[in-house]
């Protein structure tokens, strides 16, 4: 009875040390892919150190074969194998009868032992999420880099929108953007005020532009702000000239913003339907990731796609800005691109002020508010671009510099693993 109580509590201990270390270097190994850029192989080395460096004063083992792996496409980190322990009393006592062999496995065959660390995003973290996902479309953008960049976003999309949206919820809003951004058409009188609807034209030195679909800046003292819009508060249209008889504007009408929404079908469509034209207004692709994102301007949306307030419990409001190149566009107080080549000062757009530096000024307003800024660079091809992108970025941490496709989809990976958070399913 004293050789089987000696070998039960070896058992017990070896056993209880080994869950322990197993649980906690799961989480090892899942928090690696979260700060490694989703490198499976490097957060299974991570995982497998822990747990060694953790059952260094274990009972010794006859044979442990412990090991972990990067599971449910990189977002989840999980042990196997099993560890054995010697049972020499238990094997005097019952090995005569044919029942007891001289060793027991420390975990359970059924898998219930076994740890599993997810890293879970919205409701399955227990906290919601209100993401803008900024998407350039401009025309240095066509060919292979879009088709990259589609694919980086909807994976982000695929792993931050959760099926159960019960409890907690998370929610992405699209923003594509190039010389303009074109807005749902519902909503148009009220960012752009209601003279506009009147005003469908003005000649400028001896040329007639048209008003469009689509918007552009907003001038004045609430520009870098995310103020409801209003009187002395609208936004500019974006006026253009006919092409062929017709008013367009250069966002195309599949790639109209969509608000924040769970519904990852529609999410993914959208992303799917993006096509390229125009050149690089910057600021307003920034301005509209943080409209969507502010409770300011939730009355135009519908109670689904409303941004909660600002500061609400176990909420995120983070944005992310994508981009390949420099800000080269903003407007004159007409809602004409302004040509002036001056890189710090565009004294005749309507804030007086290029759209690098209005992008600046845009997300230093968003994080005051508390919004968590990732940006994502791709094949940059500047400094200013660089540098941007960098002061936009809530710190060096959430700037990406991708010069590959493979490298864009590892940022928006990475994106999607900080914002998650650990919890231990098994």
């Amino acid at each position: 009875m004293v050789g089987l109580a000696v070998d039960y509590a070896r058992f017990v201990n070896a056993r209880s040390q080994t869950i322990a270390a197993t649980d906690a270097a799961v989480l090892a190994g899942a928090r690696a892919l979260q700060s490694n850029g989703g490198d499976q192989e490097d957060a299974e080395r991570v995982a497998m150190t822990y747990y060694q460096q953790a059952t260094l004063n274990r009972i010794h083992l006859l044979s442990d074969s412990i090991h972990f792996d990067a599971v449910d496409n990189g977002t989840a980190m999980e042990a196997d194998g099993n560890a054995v322990i010697s049972t020499p009393f238990m094997h005097l006592a019952f090995g005569l009868a044919g029942t007891q062999s001289s060793t027991l496995p420390l975990l359970r065959a059924d898998g219930s032992d076994y740890s599993k660390a997810v890293l879970a995003v919205g409701g399955n973290g227990e906290q919601s999420l209100e993401v803008s996902l900024m998407l350039d479309i401009t025309g240095s953008m066509a060919g292979q880099k879009l088709t990259d960049m589609k694919a980086a976003a909807s994976d982000l999309v695929n792993i931050v929108v959760w099926q159960d949206q019960s409890k907690y919820t998370s929610k992405i809003a699209i923003v594509p953007f190039a010389y303009d951004v074109r807005p749902p058409s519902s909503i148009l009188t009220n960012i752009r005020g209601i003279g506009s609807s009147t005003n469908t034209k003005q000649k400028i030195s001896g040329t007639t532009y048209y008003l469009s679909d689509c918007v552009v800046e907003r001038a004045g003292s609430e520009a870098y702000t995310d103020a409801a819009p209003g009187a002395g508060k609208y936004l500019m249209g974006h006026y253009v000239k006919k092409v062929n008889n017709k008013v367009n504007c250069d966002v195309p009408a599949a790639a109209e913003l969509l608000p924040l929404t769970s519904d990852k079908s529609a999410l993914l469509t959208k992303i799917s339907n993006l096509s390229t034209a125009g050149s690089t207004a910057g600021h307003l692709g920034t301005a509209w990731a943080w409209y969507l994102l502010s409770p300011n301007w939730g009355s135009l949306w519908s109670s689904a796609s409303r941004p909660a307030a600002y500061g609400t419990e176990k909420l995120k409001k983070i944005a992310v800005l994508m981009t390949d190149g420099e800000y080269n566009t903003q407007y004159t107080s007409q809602g004409i691109p302004d040509g002036s080549p001056s890189l710090t000062k565009c004294p005749n757009a309507a804030n007086g002020v290029c759209s690098s530096a209005q992008a600046v000024s845009l997300c230093t307003g968003m994080k005051a508010k508390g919004i968590e800024v990732y940006t994502v660079g791709f094949q940059l091809d500047n400094q200013i671009a660089v540098d941007t992108l960098s002061k936009c970025a809530t710190d060096a941490n959430h700037f990406y510099n991708s010069s590959t496709g493979d490298a864009l989809k590892a940022a928006f990976r990475d994106i999607a693993l900080k914002i998650s958070t650990l919890y231990l399913s098994q």
